[in-house]
């Protein structure tokens, strides 16, 4: 789809709403199969992209019965790695939208730019989430939002295109049915916060990393990580070795066994810890 649209919140940079496909649910371990971005501008021009990738994983067939995509339709498309730095181009400028993108979309995103080596960061730009105003609002699902907001049902569903379309959409109806919901970026930002902050795997694991550093599960939830460092490294050296752990928490652990040692801590994280989110 090309063309214009009027949107109904005034745009002080592009707004671009993402969806992924992939091999399954976990951050870590699963990958991006399709990604589709519609892009908005101020000036309400849309940019439509869509990409599969090969995995270079098995993609499960409990995946592929959601989604119909299978290892033969991207056995010859690119690795994620290989258009990571394009892609981070694109989307650069941008706000964020999505259904569902501050608990799923965003964090895969962020994990499979990691692992590329391209830096994206999550923090520096307004996250609008369109199931977060929603379930809100009105407790269901993207299809449910098609039928409630669009009066349609969405006959894409489980396509990262289609779905992404019907997102669009549905924030556009969202914000002409509920008055009361923020005319403005920063204000729909904030709108989505209330719901459900974004979390990095950092913020899942501690309460103020960059501060005192208080786990925020496992069996020493409560505690500051230092007091664990000092008192049971054991623990902390079983978290370096977990295969699924994120590489923001190790540099935090590995930062606090450093102290603790006597040892030069390890280099500052790129980009800051992301515990305290920038002035917006």
């Amino acid at each position: 789809m090309t063309g214009s649209i009027p949107f109904p919140v005034p745009l002080d940079r592009p707004l671009a709403f993402v969806d992924l496909e992939t091999t399954g649910l976990h951050l870590s371990r699963d990958r991006i199969v399709e990604l589709a971005v519609l892009r908005i501008s101020p000036g309400g021009d849309i940019l439509e992209r869509v990409r599969r990738f090969n995995p270079g994983i098995p993609i499960p067939p409990e995946a592929s019965a959601v989604h119909g995509i299978r290892d033969e339709d991207v056995a010859d498309e690119p690795t994620f790695p290989r258009v990571a730095r394009s892609l981070a181009d694109l989307l650069d400028p941008c706000d964020l939208g999505g259904f569902n993108i501050r608990r799923f979309d965003l964090p895969m995103l962020v994990a499979e730019f990691r692992r590329s080596g391209v830096s994206f960061d999550p923090l520096a730009r307004k996250v609008i989430d369109v199931q977060m105003i929603f379930h809100r609002e009105e407790p269901r699902d993207l299809s449910a939002a098609a039928r409630f907001y669009l009066g349609e049902a969405h006959e894409e569903a489980h396509s990262a295109l289609g779905d992404i379309r019907t997102t669009a959409r549905v924030l556009a109806a969202q914000l002409r049915k509920y008055p009361g919901i923020p005319r403005d970026m920063e204000g729909l930002h904030r709108y989505c916060d209330e719901v459900r902050p974004f979390e990095t795997e950092l913020d899942r694991w501690f309460e103020d990393p960059g501060g005192e550093a208080l786990f925020r599960r496992g069996k020493h939830r409560g505690r500051r990580l230092a007091e664990v460092a000092a008192s049971e490294p054991d623990y902390l050296t079983w978290m370096l070795g977990a295969d699924e752990m994120d590489e923001l928490v190790l540099a935090l652990v590995r930062d606090a066994m450093a102290r603790v040692a006597g040892g030069r801590p390890s280099p500052p994280i790129p980009g800051g810890l992301p515990g305290a989110p920038p002035e917006r």
